[in-house]
């Protein structure tokens, strides 16, 4: 078969909010070694800031027009409407990409998306190289995704009326139960015995086979993503999902806002403010960029749970708007108010 014939490998990279996804395909596309790859951002949110992150990074192989950021809406929610003109217009261009990443919101289902590589407008042309899973090591070894059985009895017994649904469990159980490979990210906030755990509680969601690479700031050699050749479109019936028997699924328990704030003269300050509205509102992520005052470049803050990091990224473009904003999401009934009020000190 010529290479004119080959369908296009396509790696789904997909993982819950802030494990680290963006970090992977930044370094990933840092290192593509020379490939052509095209790369599908979709973010949770009307306000983008994965996209520009990743446009920023700078090396060849990562320009701006091989980069296509979708924000209305969780992709495996959007599939005709989104995907399948994009995967189109990616396959049709004069000198096709070598390599398409898929970088799907941290809500996202993953098996819908490929359920999506058998529409006949494209199946002839991608297949699913792999579905790899980025992992919070050290959220799943405090206990974010797993419920204890003994609590919920309790509860249960308690009020026969609570709704026991644990809509973050089953999504990041569906992003394992899809995976071909598990990239345990910040593996370095954990000892040797806490990895342990991790692993142990991973192997009991992985389907057989399915490897789990340790790793720190998605740092990655791409030989390990990318080349999985798992065909993932023609295993579907191996890829078990908790929203197997549902027509689709919506995002109902989560929400996202978008603020902006003025430059910040004290980052400290800031960092603690943003600390007790993340404890107070039980906020899931917070992600944005930042002007800081009497600084010439762009900082950029990532914040799951109470784990805060800020760093600068780029300097400002001549013209551009130095502003601050930023995206807050959590489960639906966030009190926009408060939390803006709480951040803005």
């Amino acid at each position: 078969m010529t290479s004119r014939f080959r369908k296009v490998p396509t790696t789904v990279i997909t993982g819950f909010l802030g494990a680290g996804k963006t970090t992977l395909v930044r370094h990933l596309l840092a290192h593509a070694g020379g490939r052509r790859i095209a790369l599908i951002v979709n973010e949770f949110g009307d306000q983008g800031v994965d996209g520009e992150l990743l446009a920023a990074c700078g090396p060849a192989g990562c320009g701006a027009e091989d980069i296509v950021e979708l924000a209305n809406g969780c992709l495996c929610c959007t599939v005709a409407d989104e995907f399948l003109p994009t995967m189109q217009a990616l396959l049709d261009r004069p000198s096709p990409p070598d390599h398409i990443v898929i970088e799907t919101s941290g809500l996202a289902l993953p098996k819908p998306l490929v359920k999506a590589f058998h529409w006949p407008e494209i199946r002839s042309r991608v297949t699913v190289d792999g579905v790899v899973a980025v992992v919070d090591a050290a959220a799943v070894a405090d206990g974010r995704f797993a419920d204890d059985p003994a609590a919920l009895a309790a509860l249960a017994a308690a009020d026969s009326a609570l709704d026991h649904d644990n809509p973050l469990e089953e999504v990041f159980e569906d992003q394992l139960l899809c995976a071909d490979l598990v990239v345990l990210n910040k593996a370095d906030l954990l000892d040797a015995a806490g990895l342990e755990r991790v692993r142990a509680e991973l192997a009991a969601r992985l389907r057989s086979g399915v490897k789990v690479v340790e790793t720190r700031h998605g740092a990655v050699d791409p030989l390990v993503l990318l080349g999985l050749s798992a065909a993932a479109e023609d295993d579907l019936a191996a890829r078990p999902s908790h929203h197997d028997a549902e027509g689709e699924h919506d995002h109902d328990d989560f929400e996202s806002f978008a603020l902006a704030l003025p430059a910040v003269a004290d980052p400290a300050a800031l960092e603690a403010r943003l600390a007790a509205a993340i404890a107070a509102h039980d906020i899931l992520r917070l992600k944005g960029f930042l002007a800081m005052a009497g600084k010439d470049a762009r900082a950029v803050i990532q914040a799951v749970g109470t784990r805060i990091e800020r760093y600068f990224d780029r300097p400002w473009h001549p013209g551009e708007a130095r502003d601050s904003r930023l995206v807050v999401i959590g489960r639906t009934g966030l009190d926009r108010e408060a939390i803006a009020a709480m951040i803005a000190g």
